[in-house]
């Protein structure tokens, strides 16, 4: 069974919106783009390599798969990410798309949450979820997530996109790693393990 991992940076109040750069994402006026790299450090750019190493596969939405495909096929090549990026196999589910142009991505058909299932029953590595919120949120209601990656980073934007928005499904997490970089980031994986129990001090 493969694994379906959402690897995501966050702010320190849980936005997701536009971490690479200031007009990755404007939607809903957002106006923090770009946030990420002021906050980041060599540290976190080897946990996040380190996050595709067992992965054979990345499962994107549509937004993300359109910057993904317009950023990373003319990507400098010397960036050791950009021949991983492109080489991958990229399962796209999208409601508006009918073709792909960007090498070795599929197009999900039908319901997205019984393509996912198909794909964790099928053979291969693991399949990061990168980016890609509204998706993250659609496979978390249907108990598809396997576990988190999470840089989150010392910084609160306010607004934006959230991994866990209002109506999240309550879910406990176990840790399987948590470290913190020299730049206060934190660098945590976590496994969904059940329900919340809940008590009183």
């Amino acid at each position: 069974m493969r694994k379906i991992i959402v690897c995501t940076f966050l702010s320190l109040d849980g936005v997701m919106q536009a971490p690479g750069g200031p007009d990755e994402d404007p939607e809903s006026g957002f106006e923090h783009g770009g946030w990420q790299k002021p906050v980041s450090d060599e540290e976190v750019g080897a946990a996040i390599a380190g996050w595709y190493e067992p992965a054979d596969a990345m499962l994107l939405g549509r937004r993300t798969y359109d910057i993904f495909a317009a950023y990373w096929p003319t990507a400098d090549p010397d960036n050791p990410f950009t021949e991983r990026m492109n080489s991958m196999r990229k399962y796209v589910a999208s409601r508006t798309l009918t073709s792909l142009e960007w090498e070795n991505s599929t197009l999900l058909q039908g319901d997205v949450a019984d393509a996912v299932r198909e794909l964790k029953a099928s053979d291969g590595g693991d399949i990061n979820v990168v980016g890609s919120g509204d998706l993250a949120q659609t496979l978390m209601r249907h108990d598809l997530v396997d576990e988190y990656r999470l840089t989150i980073h010392p910084v609160i934007i306010g607004t934006g996109k959230r991994l866990f928005a209002d109506g999240a499904v309550p879910t406990a997490l176990e840790p399987v790693s948590v470290s913190t970089t020299k730049s206060g980031t934190i660098v945590g994986a976590y496994r969904p393990s059940g329900k919340p129990r809940y008590d009183s001090y």
